[in-house]
């Protein structure tokens, strides 16, 4: 059997098992490293070299960062005031959910998720409604907005590093708008229909309690973050170690000058760590190595070469669609880490811009997971919450609010990333 061959099976068969089981998918996806070590398609001494280490500075300083602005009460005081300023239940849950969209810029998704679901919660027992639209809102909400800057999310992570972006350059790049604003133009059609679903709740909206600011020094913290990122390319221009080591020094100094949090909730930070996610993600950089070293993916962006043919129009809506459809199910960061070096290779031979097919890539693969309950680990968490409170959803009542949002949001952003870049 061929080395890639035998690489592509080790990936299918540890992807369908991942697909079955979310719940161990880190210890599945190191078992199929594991697989591929004994097979000789990896060498143990290049799973350090094939870690992306400043991408995994950047994830695990944020998450530190992240957890300390929660304990800050800044997102629930936040919360709170929006509430107050809403004259409906409908209105305070798109006040929710706008609240999810914009921490999740900063914040990764899972957390956002269980900072704002809790108002969304008091708020339905208040008018003795179902508070499972709101809750799948506050989800896809934080799943879209995750998109916009390289913090947000993951998969924005890798993408920076593939093409060397710095955090600027989600807004400007070469010249032109960059993914962020894509994502907010997606962003208006999609809070439109969530305003239409929501405005059937007409009860009063006065049920949050009062909430009281801890301390201001994680937010700081986040902003110095954003500022050293900011100023990257100055130092980094190949995006490899300083926003990285920015992020975990602006974590460092959080945990060590932020006094307010207990000794308790300090020594509590590593149980309440995704390391699961950590893993993960390191994971996937040494899978997607193996894949790149055996041939496999430069065969495949061949093959779609010659059946997409040469139509940049075509190319554009098979990845942006494509890329939708394949992560409704399955997790976007192996799946994105690997089409990215695909995109690549099918701008070179189609001769079209790389920032066409590689900015819709990350827009179909990011905001596809927003159509089903396991397309997102914010999805699993907002769906385990509801059942944590007595309330059931089944794959078709969060279909219902998750595809048309879908759709609505990737026309939109898609559209907008073909008129600049196409």
């Amino acid at each position: 059997m061929s080395d890639s061959l035998l690489a592509s099976l080790i990936f299918l068969l540890s992807y369908a098992a991942i697909i079955c089981f979310k719940h161990i998918k880190s210890q599945i996806l190191w078992v199929g490293i594991g697989a591929g070590v004994l097979a000789g398609l990896i060498r143990t001494g290049s799973i350090f070299h094939d870690i992306n280490w400043n991408v995994m500075g950047i994830f695990a300083g944020t998450l530190v960062l992240a957890e300390f602005f929660i304990l800050s009460r800044v997102p629930a005081v936040l919360a709170s005031y929006l509430v107050k300023r809403s004259s409906t239940v409908g209105s305070a849950f798109l006040g929710v959910c706008l609240l999810s969209s914009a921490l999740s810029v900063f914040i990764e998704n899972v957390a956002v998720v269980l900072i704002v679901a809790p108002i969304a919660f008091a708020l339905a027992r208040r008018i003795n409604a179902s508070p499972v639209p709101a809750i799948v809102g506050i989800a896809i909400a934080s799943n879209l907005q995750g998109t916009a800057t390289l913090i947000g999310d993951p998969p924005s992570m890798i993408l920076a590093n593939y093409q060397h972006m710095n955090f600027n350059d989600f807004f400007i790049y070469k010249g032109k708008p960059g993914i962020f604003f894509a994502v907010e133009v997606g962003a208006i059609g999609a809070v439109t229909f969530l305003y239409y679903y929501f405005r059937r709740y007409k009860g009063s909206a006065d049920v949050v309690s009062e909430e009281k600011i801890r301390s201001l020094a994680p937010t700081f913290f986040i902003l110095l973050m954003v500022v050293a990122l900011t100023l990257s390319s100055l130092v980094d221009p190949d995006f490899r170690w300083f926003g990285g080591t920015a992020t975990m020094g602006c974590a460092l100094l959080c945990v060590i000058f932020c006094r307010f949090a207990s000794t308790s909730e300090k020594r509590g930070l590593g149980a309440r760590y995704d390391w699961a996610t950590t893993m993960f993600l390191a994971g996937v950089f040494v899978m997607v190595g193996m894949l790149e070293r055996a041939g496999v993916i430069d065969g495949f962006a061949h093959f779609l070469g010659r059946h997409i043919g040469t139509n940049p129009l075509v190319a554009f809506t098979a990845v942006v669609w494509g890329s939708v459809a394949f992560s409704s199910f399955v997790d976007n960061v192996p799946y994105l880490t690997a089409m990215i070096p695909v995109v690549q290779t099918m701008s070179r031979t189609m001769e079209v811009n790389i920032e066409l097919l590689v900015f819709g890539l990350l827009i179909g693969a990011c905001l596809g997971g927003n159509v089903t309950p396991v397309g997102a680990s914010a999805n699993v968490v907002a769906t385990g919450m509801l059942r944590k409170n007595g309330y059931t959803i089944s794959f078709w009542e969060f279909i219902k609010i998750g595809l048309p949002f879908t759709i609505i949001a990737t026309l939109l952003g898609a559209g907008f990333v073909y008129v600049i870049w196409g």
